[in-house]
C-alpha cells in the first residue's frame, strides 16, 4: 500500500492577482514542499511583492477556471494561525516598527501579529521564554533590551527574524533580505539564514540579488512580467544565458563557496 503524499507547503494553480487595478500575477503554477529551500529571483516590477502578499493573504487571487491556492492543503486560513506556518520577514515591517520599542518587545509582538506590545495583550512566561530562545538562535540576545531605533540595519533584521521564529514555523519567507545592509551585516545575516536552513526550517527567499541565495537553496524560480519563466535546480537555472534574458542585459556569473555572484 502506497503512503499518502503529504500536502505541499504552498500550492498554486493558475493563480492571478490584481494590484492597483492592474493584473500583476498571471496564471502562476507553483508548488513548494515543506522543508524545501527555494529562491524566487526576478527584476524589480516582476511581481515578487504581489506574490508575497498573495501567499500571506494580504491580497487574494482572482477567481477563475481551474484556479486554486492552498497552504498545507487548506484553502482557507485564519491569518493569525497562518503565522505559525509561515514566518514573514520583510523590510516594510522594520520601517513600521521604527519607534521606541525594545528588541524583546519586537519579538514578542510576533505572537500577536502586531507592531508592538499593547496594554490589552497578555504575555505569558512561555512567550517570554520562546522569545529569548528565538533571539539566542540569531545570536541576538544582547539586543533584547536595546531600542530598535538604536540598532543597525543588520541588528534590526536579525530581531525581525527572531520575531518570525517565535511560532516555530514550517518555513520563513524573506523579502529582499540583503537590502540596505553593509557587507558585514550581509555576511552576518546570510550566516544566520544558513544556520536556520541547516536546522530544518524551510526557506523561501524572494530577491533580485544572486548573493542572497545561500548555498543551502537547491531550487531557483525565475519570475518576469508576472509569470514564472523557469523553475529547477540551482545549477541549471543560474546560467548567464537565462539571467541575461531575465534582466535584459549581458551578465557574467562567478561561483565561489556555494554562492553565485553576478555583474
Amino acid at each position: 500500500m502506497f503512503a499518502e503524499q503529504p500536502p505541499y507547503l504552498i500550492e498554486m494553480r493558475r493563480v492571478s492577482a490584481m494590484r492597483g487595478g492592474k493584473k500583476v500575477l498571471r496564471d502562476l503554477d507553483l508548488r513548494i514542499g515543506s522543508g524545501e529551500h527555494v529562491a524566487i529571483l526576478g527584476p524589480n516590477g516582476c511581481g515578487k511583492s504581489t506574490l508575497i502578499q498573495t501567499i500571506t493573504r494580504e491580497l487574494y487571487p482572482l477567481a477563475g477556471p481551474g484556479s486554486s491556492m492552498t497552504i498545507l492543503g487548506q484553502e482557507r486560513w485564519n491569518v493569525f494561525e497562518l503565522r505559525s506556518i509561515l514566518g514573514i520577514v520583510t523590510n516594510e515591517l522594520a520601517a513600521t516598527c521604527a519607534r521606541e520599542i525594545t528588541g524583546r518587545d519586537v519579538v514578542l509582538s510576533g505572537f500577536f501579529s502586531s507592531i508592538g506590545i499593547w496594554p490589552h495583550q497578555r504575555i505569558t512566561a512561555e512567550m517570554r521564554a520562546r522569545a529569548e530562545t528565538a533571539l539566542a538562535r540569531l545570536n541576538a540576545s544582547y539586543l533584547a533590551d536595546r531600542m530598535l531605533t538604536e540598532m543597525s540595519s543588520g541588528e534590526a533584521r536579525r530581531v525581525l527574524i527572531a520575531r518570525a521564529l517565535v511560532h516555530e514555523p514550517h518555513a520563513l519567507l524573506f523579502d529582499e533580505p540583503g537590502t540596505s545592509l553593509d557587507l558585514f551585516a550581509q555576511h552576518e545575516l546570510r550566516s544566520a539564514i544558513r544556520r536556520l536552513a541547516q536546522s530544518g526550517v524551510g526557506l523561501i527567499l524572494v530577491t533580485h540579488h544572486l548573493a542572497d541565495i545561500v548555498p543551502e537553496v537547491e531550487r531557483v524560480v525565475l519570475m518576469r512580467d508576472g509569470r514564472l519563466v523557469a523553475d529547477g535546480p540551482k545549477h541549471e537555472i543560474l546560467t548567464e544565458a537565462r539571467l541575461e534574458k531575465l534582466f535584459g542585459l549581458p551578465v557574467t556569473i562567478e561561483r565561489r563557496d556555494g554562492y553565485y555572484h553576478c555583474w
